[in-house]
């Protein structure tokens, strides 16, 4: 199943994709204001009979997206958690090593934009560069979760794109402050239940900067696995509902081309992942 939010005017709402149209279970379930209280309730173990027993509102095509949890309380980061992106850094000239606990950083959720939506480069910077990433959508609450019982906490995957801000990046040894300015953090299109996506740890993924592909690998070169990166967040946090864990990126971003290569407007991203679909952003200036 796909869950996703989306605008039905100025009212923002929740639902289903069926039958190439989508279900407003934000209006049919007014108990579940945004997706990720529904991800989080006993009725989500049901989700497939309550759309069953609902028709279509609206065309796919008529969707304005929005990110697929507009605001979660968490966006969890992993750093160089593919080892060809790894390779690549150390190629690059970078002193990195593969360390013993994952290194993560926090987005907040006004930098995020939807499917769709333009990704916006800032006045201050053109290093603006492109990260495509598996993203993981808690739906179990929890702390200090075991990596045995991590996939329980699992409502479901989407697509990430971590576009990052590069010399901002570099300011001090903390790279937050690359990577939270406001409309870089593409989220989409929606969100895809576990029973549709087959195995999570051998999802094909490609980047694509006007059709040309800039990033190609799969999730089984991730340094810290899925479950090793829910288990380290919540050893930290109380992981809750709709908190999100963007997995990392693999080889192909465009700091460590030669000579480098950055989005600029009029350029469109997309990222694909195997079972899921593709997450499309333009991309424009700073008003």
């Amino acid at each position: 199943m796909k869950l996703l939010s989306f605008l039905d005017g100025n009212r923002e709402s929740w639902g289903a994709v069926a039958e190439n149209g989508v279900v407003d279970l934000g209006r049919a379930l007014p108990q579940y204001p945004v997706l990720a209280d529904f991800l989080g309730s006993d009725d989500y173990a049901g989700r497939e009979a309550i759309v069953a027993g609902h028709k279509p509102t609206m065309a796919l095509s008529d969707v304005k997206y929005l990110p697929v949890i507009p605001r979660p309380e968490k966006i969890v980061c992993a750093v160089r958690n593919y080892l060809d992106h790894h390779n690549e850094a150390v190629a690059f000239g970078m002193k990195r090593e593969i360390t013993e606990f994952p290194p993560i950083f926090l987005r907040v959720w006004r930098s995020q934009v939807a499917h769709n939506a333009p990704v916006i480069r800032p006045k201050v910077s053109d290093n603006f560069d492109w990260e495509g990433e598996l993203a993981v959508v808690i739906g179990k609450s929890g702390r200090h979760i075991s990596q045995a019982d991590a996939w329980d906490h699992v409502a479901g995957y989407s697509i990430y794109n971590d576009v990052s801000v590069r010399d901002w990046q570099r300011h001090a040894q903390q790279i937050a402050s690359g990577k939270n300015f406001v409309g870089t953090g593409p989220f989409g299109p929606w969100l895809v239940t576990p029973d549709e996506i087959g195995d999570p740890t051998k999802l094909k993924l490609e980047t694509r900067v006007n059709g040309a592909v800039v990033q190609s690998s799969d999730t089984s070169m991730l340094i810290f696995s899925i479950p090793r990166l829910i288990e380290y967040s919540s050893t930290i946090f109380d992981l809750v509902p709709g908190d999100v864990i963007a997995t990392g990126t693999p080889a192909g971003v465009g700091f460590t081309r030669k000579p480098p290569v950055f989005l600029t407007p009029g350029d469109v991203v997309e990222v694909e992942i195997e079972n899921i679909g593709v997450l499309r952003n333009p991309v424009v200036d700073e008003a």
